[in-house]
């Protein structure tokens, strides 16, 4: 019997085996980066009330999630993007990303952003296929070598960016 797709659903972040899974993102990320250069968003970050987080699961398992951070001025950030190293190579990571664009979209977002490490080649691959490009920091960011600022313009409105 062949295996369910991911079902991808709005979920609160503090489940148990959602949390296991931010913590394997977080070692993922330490294994690359020094703490200094580890900006994810921490369990009860990802449940304030201007974020949308989102899980996928496959027969009950929790194995990718990702999450919207809705910025005051119309933008959108997205963070926690990860999939499990069991469930990499099938599609969840640009599955998850185009909910979360769709999520985006339907709020009228002009601009997507996200921070990824450089060295995390797989996610930066995937975000330049799906259109993302390079660009300086933005929000509470500051130029590091650690990061890698990438946005998307999701609408033809103009852009108030200079």
């Amino acid at each position: 019997m062949a295996a369910m797709l991911h079902a991808i659903a709005e979920e609160a972040p503090d489940r148990p085996d959602i949390v296991a899974l931010i913590a394997a993102s977080d070692a993922y990320s330490l294994e690359r980066y020094p703490p200094e250069g580890h900006f994810g968003t921490d369990i009860d970050g990802l449940k304030a009330a201007n974020i949308t987080f989102l899980c996928a699961r496959r027969d009950g398992v929790a194995e990718g999630c990702g999450a919207i951070r809705w910025q005051a001025d119309g933008s959108a950030e997205l963070k926690r993007v990860f999939v499990a190293a069991t469930a990499r190579g099938a599609g969840l990571g640009r599955r998850l990303m185009a909910r979360l664009e769709a999520l985006a979209a339907g709020r009228d977002v002009e601009t997507l952003y996200l921070e990824t490490g450089p060295l995390n080649t797989e996610a930066v691959a995937m975000y330049r296929g799906l259109g993302y490009a390079e660009c300086g920091p933005f929000g509470d960011y500051a130029v590091n070598p650690y990061s890698l600022f990438m946005h998307k313009k999701l609408t033809g409105k103009p852009s108030s960016e200079g």
